[in-house]
């Protein structure tokens, strides 16, 4: 007579069997992992070897749809010149930023050309009032050290001894004058840069009215030809 077998430890080992197999395959919509192996072939896994991650992959669905890229580490070298490329990219759009903000200026102050002389000439008109003032009082201040002088001069062919007082002053007025003269440098610097930003102005905005006269030809040709 057969023993009567029990089929609750059978189905239970197969139940423990099922499960590990389970656990043992990737979850459903679990991410792949395209990355090239050492010998240089693509492959694709549910993990990236550490030693293949700085070679950058692609991250896949379970279609082997590509979801995203990882780039690549760079070296130095090519981090060095990204780097400059940033700059110089960052550079070049700073220019532009510049040179939009210059126009809108031009177009909101001026009309025409001999607003901006205008404007130049009378910004000009009153340095060039303030270095006369300047020149003006630095001839003053060398006729008064030369005054003086002569004084100290006919004390010493008097023999007698030269007036502190006097030698006081022409040491102040030789201080004054070259701070005197300092401040007309520093007016003849200006006048040069107003003339010369004017002078930018003036070239910047004469190419701005050439484009805007070409941008209204070719619209009267377009219509031109329409007709």
């Amino acid at each position: 007579m057969n023993p009567t077998i029990n089929p609750i430890p059978t189905l239970c080992a197969l139940f423990l069997g099922a499960l590990l197999l389970l656990s043992a395959l990737p979850a459903l919509g679990e991410e792949m992992y395209r990355y090239t192996n050492a010998e240089g072939h693509k492959v694709i896994g549910y993990q990236v070897p550490p030693d293949r991650i700085a070679g950058g992959y692609e991250v896949l669905n379970e279609k082997g749809q590509i979801l995203r890229v990882v780039p690549r580490q760079l070296d130095e070298s090519e981090r060095a010149q990204a780097s400059a490329q940033e700059r110089n990219a960052a550079a070049a759009e700073a220019e532009r930023e510049r040179l939009r903000e210059w126009d809108e200026a031009l177009l909101l102050r001026y009309s025409t050309v001999e607003d901006i002389e205008a404007a130049r000439d009378r910004a000009l008109r009153d340095l060039k009032i303030r270095v006369s003032i300047l020149k003006g009082k630095l001839r003053s201040l060398k006729q008064q050290v030369e005054n003086y002088q002569a004084l100290a001069a006919d004390q010493e062919r008097r023999g007698a001894a030269v007036d502190e007082v006097h030698l006081e002053a022409i040491g102040d007025l030789q201080s004054e004058i070259l701070s005197t003269e300092r401040a007309v440098a520093d007016r003849d610097k200006e006048i040069a840069e107003v003339e010369d930003s004017y002078g930018k102005d003036i070239e910047r905005f004469a190419s701005l009215l050439d484009i805007v006269r070409l941008r209204n030809t070719l619209s009267l040709e377009d219509q031109d030809s329409e007709s």
